[in-house]
């Protein structure tokens, strides 16, 4: 079988034509040439795009390389989170929504209250959704999570879903296609945003939908059409060209991460270290049975003593930027409550592991800890 990093250089691209980019650069067309009758793949932008195609079976074929999958692209991991709810809930209908999944999740539930769909949470960890589950259409799992980095068992809530005739979606942003396979795992669709580390460089802003149902695909396709989320062409052309490293970013970061987590938790200053990789976290049995060796992701979280010695700390790092998001090949940090939403401490550090030398990194951050505890 092919490996992951040889499907991550091939995916997508077209059978070589000489004199020209193995990869061709984006289209930009708002319409086509169509003479006549419609007919053809492509005829208005919003609708299709030759750069949207190639980049939605490259990721298709990361996601799922050993049965078919339809993924449909959009302009943001929201409005692909957006699209797979409102494409696929009515009023009256019961959705599970993660109690600690990414922030603008509240915001959503107050949306699809307004809709007339009731909304059900449930932590990440454990079978909390299982005591919700009952009459609910849609389960909605992110694991890890965002930004505590609890895992879910998806085999087990995928299966106790559909028997009780519920669809099952997951937010798989954190593990990329790389590190976690959810369709592989039972769920109907494996929603990701691209933003982050799928394409690296943190100069995109994309989303995905990625399901193994023609006809569940076509409904996330037609709402991407009436509301008009869709992805820029420079923006898909720069995410497929990003798909060619995914591999050695995803290897590079995990490992920066783990070391960069076992060398956290020698700190007396520093609590809750979490990093499913490590074997000490509480995710960590369940991370190894569902992802990929060695790819835990690149996201740490921690906590240290107050706001103010965590503000301290970021000051003083040089190879780590100040900055929200994560999966980018740099470095970034930030103090999370700043942006309110997330039930976490003033002290709470989401970390986001890029692809320098893990020592430098490590060293770096043992010596801004030092100059944060010192300035206590």
């Amino acid at each position: 079988m092919t490996g992951d990093g040889t499907r991550a250089v091939r995916a997508g691209l077209p059978e070589p034509v000489a004199h020209e980019p193995s990869l061709p650069g984006p289209v930009f067309a708002a319409h086509y040439h169509l003479p006549g009758d419609v007919g053809g793949p492509y005829a208005y932008g919003r609708d299709a795009n030759p750069t949207w195609t190639r980049l939605e079976e490259a990721i298709g074929t990361l996601e799922s390389p050993d049965v078919p999958a339809y993924t449909v692209t959009f302009a943001s991991g929201m409005a692909a989170i957006s699209a797979v709810l409102f494409s696929h809930l009515r009023p009256g209908d019961a959705v599970v929504l993660p109690s600690d999944g990414y922030n603008l999740l509240a915001a959503l539930r107050e949306r699809l209250k307004g809709y007339g769909i009731e909304v059900r949470t449930a932590p990440t960890a454990g079978d909390a959704a299982l005591d919700v589950l009952d009459g609910a259409r849609l389960l909605w799992l992110e694991t890890p999570s965002n930004p505590g980095l609890d895992v879910c068992d998806v085999r087990r809530l995928a299966g106790a879903a559909h028997e009780r005739g519920a669809l099952v979606a997951v937010d798989n942003t954190l593990a990329t296609p790389l590190g976690q396979r959810p369709l592989d795992l039972g769920a109907d669709f494996s929603v990701a945003s691209g933003t982050k580390a799928l394409t690296g460089h943190g100069d995109v802003l994309l989303g995905y939908v990625s399901t193994r149902d023609a006809g569940r695909a076509d409904a996330v396709r037609l709402w991407r059409k009436t509301v008009g989320a869709i992805p820029g062409p420079m923006e898909s052309w720069l995410a497929h060209r990003s798909l060619a490293t995914l591999a050695l970013r995803v290897r590079q970061q995990s490992v920066g991460a783990l070391a960069l987590a076992e060398a956290l938790c020698g700190r007396e200053e520093v609590s809750g270290v979490r990093h499913p990789g490590l074997p000490s976290d509480p995710s960590h049995a369940t991370a190894v049975a569902q992802m990929r060796p060695g790819r835990f992701g690149n996201v740490v979280s921690f906590t240290l003593p107050d706001r103010a010695h965590a503000e301290r700390f970021l000051a003083a790092l040089t190879l780590v930027d100040d900055a929200t998001s994560f999966g980018s090949v740099r470095s970034t940090a930030e103090r999370r409550a700043r942006w309110g939403g997330d039930a976490v401490p003033e002290g709470f550090i989401r970390f986001s592991v890029g692809v320098e030398d893990p020592e430098d990194l490590v060293a770096d951050v043992r010596r801004a800890l030092d100059t944060a505890l010192r300035g206590a």
